[in-house]
């Protein structure tokens, strides 16, 4: 037993006197320890200085509950215990929130952001324009910037006026993914809360672009859901401009053919009145009838329209949300002593063999 427990004291000994043994010998090339870290901290101070400050902006919103979320919620536990809706799924909304994240990083979403004017110290410009003059490429991406225009390949698809989403030329494709790291929609779960943040180098367009993706991203979920209703808002209001010219065509033609036979007693010509008078009667019910499924429709739409609440509106940033300068220079300053261990420990033996 004491033997077992003197064996263990040594190894932790010899553990010990191992660690402050390769210490001492990093120590002692402490030389070669200065270089590594004064060129390190060199290349973090011009990392540093060439890097551009980023602000960051954010608008939280709280989605409310509609009715057609409460049918969807009723329509899932109806279909947990067996019992069919009868709906076919056609109320589904097939847009959560959950989701949201995946339309903020869509091409379609991100391609109708390229026209949105900006002003950049006095200037207007396009937000895609911003992007591709004002944002500065971080000096380690250009060995990785020349290595894929050295192997690129020829585009082949031809400029043109306008954008289209589903075939973008490599410049567009490239300003469309600087744009997708740069904006996002974050979802908390638990409260259900919508997070919606741009990052950019201007922080008064960070603040605008903010509130134009929270405006943006609102009609494109009540585009969504209301398209059925706006669909049968159009043909009813199509049908009623329709039950509306018949109506006057028939109180037209009863108007004028009592102003021509008003002193006309003849059983006759009292029959066709009322028969005129019946029918217009008839196209009037029709174009009520009409008039209320179209206000019916119109309030489907109202009631479909998702209501967003916003609790925090977009604000100019005061503070950079990219990493500061000196804590780059520090962390280039801990790779360079990382380095140095490692080629004191182990690549030295390697270059430097007796």
């Amino acid at each position: 037993m004491y033997l077992k427990y003197g064996i263990m004291d040594n190894i932790k000994k010899n553990k010990e006197i191992d660690i402050l043994a390769l210490v001492v010998k990093v120590w002692e090339k402490r030389k070669t320890l200065y270089a590594f870290v004064v060129g390190f901290v060199c290349l973090g101070l011009v990392v540093a200085l060439t890097q551009q400050k980023q602000y960051t902006a954010n608008v939280v919103l709280a989605p409310e509950a509609t009715s057609m979320g409460m049918s969807q919620n009723l329509s899932d536990i109806a279909s947990m215990i067996g019992i069919g809706s009868g709906g076919g799924g056609n109320n589904i909304d097939a847009i959560y929130p959950d989701i949201y994240p995946e339309i903020f990083a869509s091409s379609d979403f991100i391609v109708k952001l390229f026209d949105i004017p900006v002003n950049v110290k006095g200037v207007t410009k396009t937000y895609y324009r911003h992007i591709k003059e004002d944002t500065r490429t971080p000096i380690l991406s250009y060995p990785k910037l020349w290595i894929s225009k050295l192997f690129a390949k020829k585009d082949n698809v031809k400029q043109s006026s306008g954008v289209n989403p589903y075939r973008l030329t490599k410049e567009q494709d490239g300003i469309c993914g600087a744009i997708r790291k740069s904006i996002g929609c974050q979802l908390n779960k638990g409260t259900s809360l919508i997070d919606i943040y741009v990052t950019d180098t201007d922080p008064e367009i960070a603040a605008s672009m903010a509130d134009t993706l929270k405006s943006r991203l609102q009609e494109y979920i009540t585009l969504y859901r209301t398209q059925k209703a706006r669909q049968d808002y159009d043909n009813a209001k199509k049908i009623n401009a329709e039950a509306k010219i018949i109506y006057e065509r028939a109180r037209q033609k009863y108007a004028s053919y009592s102003d021509a036979n008003k002193d006309v007693q003849l059983a006759s010509f009292q029959s066709i009145i009322e028969e005129l008078e019946n029918d217009m009667q008839l196209k009037f019910n029709n174009y009520t009838e009409t008039a209320q499924q179209m206000r019916r429709a119109e309030e489907k739409i109202q009631e479909n329209t998702p209501a967003f609440t916003e609790l925090q509106s977009a604000t100019v940033p005061l503070r950079a949300s990219s990493t500061p300068r000196s804590i780059i220079v520090i962390m280039y300053a801990l790779v360079g002593v990382f380095a140095d261990v490692v080629w004191v420990l182990f690549l030295q033996k390697l270059f430097y063999k007796k």
